[in-house]
């Protein structure tokens, strides 16, 4: 049998849905991710992942500005004509559509009844879809699962993946993870340390670097050793954060080595889903600095959420208060790196 999934979104969206990739491939002899650009490397990182199909969904950039929705559409990217036929020609037997919570399935699934993918099924977006007693929604889906509420996104992939025939092996207790990653310790140096990611492609899910930095230098006079990590278009933010306390990683990371820096942390602070998930992947408790959707926390690892704004006093991750709104103290942050390194022990 040859799968396809199709997870749209960026970097912690697809990791989001490995649960459901190592589900299919209990019984898929071959499984494709489908996938946004910004989630490609995502992609490279899940066990059980065979192949990586690239589409960007968005319109070409035209010159005038960037198109609405994000940057201009990539040449790695394929078309729309070019990836139908790249689908029908590989004869795809099932598909799963797990678009993120509240965006629809539908305009994914449409392509996919173009590309002749045989059985297909998706996760409801909250969106409104139109149901019939088969599940179907617009006559393009065999399995149509609404997504319950109060279910985490990981879960509620697999349950979509269950609902198709697929289900985890025995022994696989339905955690993220990710393929090994390298011992990054040429980069950290040696020691115990707390990894602070300021950035996130959101700029509203972002905190304040001047209060990043004061958390850092908080960090360093309770005796943690901090490492500050970022992306290639960061790296004026990180060395700002860095002072000079911390570790200064911005852009020296592959999502691969990154991987292996949050491995080795006791604690990952960060502003972005794409780290927060990444560190949930390979077991490192979180501090979470932007306002996260409940259904999106760091998954199953130890989680404090310190910027909920929309659902005002305390937010819990795996079960553990957060501070309501946006932390404007940095001692909360030290506060919550005190309180996930005693959960630890």
């Amino acid at each position: 049998m040859k799968a396809l999934v199709a997870r749209p979104g960026g970097l912690g969206g697809v990791l989001l849905a490995g649960p459901a990739v190592r589900a299919v491939a209990t019984r898929a002899g071959r499984v494709t991710l489908l996938c946004d650009p910004d989630g490609a490397p995502a992609a490279r990182l899940l066990p059980h992942v065979d192949d990586v199909v690239v589409w960007d969904a968005r319109p070409p950039h035209d010159g005038t500005g960037a198109p609405p929705g994000g940057p201009a559409r990539t040449d790695a990217a394929d078309s729309t004509d070019s990836l139908v036929r790249r689908l029908r020609g590989e004869s795809y037997d099932v598909a799963l559509v797990l678009p993120p919570s509240p965006h629809s399935p539908l305009p994914t699934a449409r392509l996919l009844r173009t590309a002749r993918v045989r059985r297909i099924g998706a996760t409801a977006g909250g969106t409104g879809e139109p149901y019939d007693g088969g599940g179907r929604a617009d006559g393009l889906l065999d399995v149509l699962l609404p997504r319950r509420p109060g279910r985490h996104e990981a879960e509620a992939a697999l349950d979509t993946a269950a609902a198709m025939g697929f289900g985890l092996r025995t022994g696989d207790d339905g955690r993220l993870r990710v393929l090994p990653a390298p011992d990054t310790a040429t980069l950290t140096g040696n020691g115990p340390y707390v990894v602070v990611h300021p950035g996130a492609a959101d700029p509203a899910r972002a905190w304040d670097a001047g209060h990043c930095a004061a958390a850092v230098a908080r960090l360093a006079d309770a005796g943690h050793r901090v490492v500050v990590t970022g992306g290639p278009g960061e790296t004026g933010l990180t060395r700002h954060v860095s002072g000079a306390t911390a570790v200064d990683l911005g852009g020296r990371t592959t999502p691969r080595t990154l991987a292996g820096v949050l491995r080795n942390a006791d604690a990952v602070v960060t502003a972005a889903t794409g780290p927060a998930h990444l560190a949930a992947a390979v077991g490192t408790p979180v501090a979470a600095l932007s306002a996260t959707a409940q259904d999106r926390c760091p998954y199953r690892v130890p989680a404090v959420l310190l910027g909920d704004r929309t659902h005002p006093g305390p937010r819990t991750g795996s079960g553990h208060h957060g501070n309501g709104p946006l932390p404007d103290d940095p001692d909360d942050v030290v506060r919550a790196v005190r309180d996930l390194l005693a959960r630890r022990t």
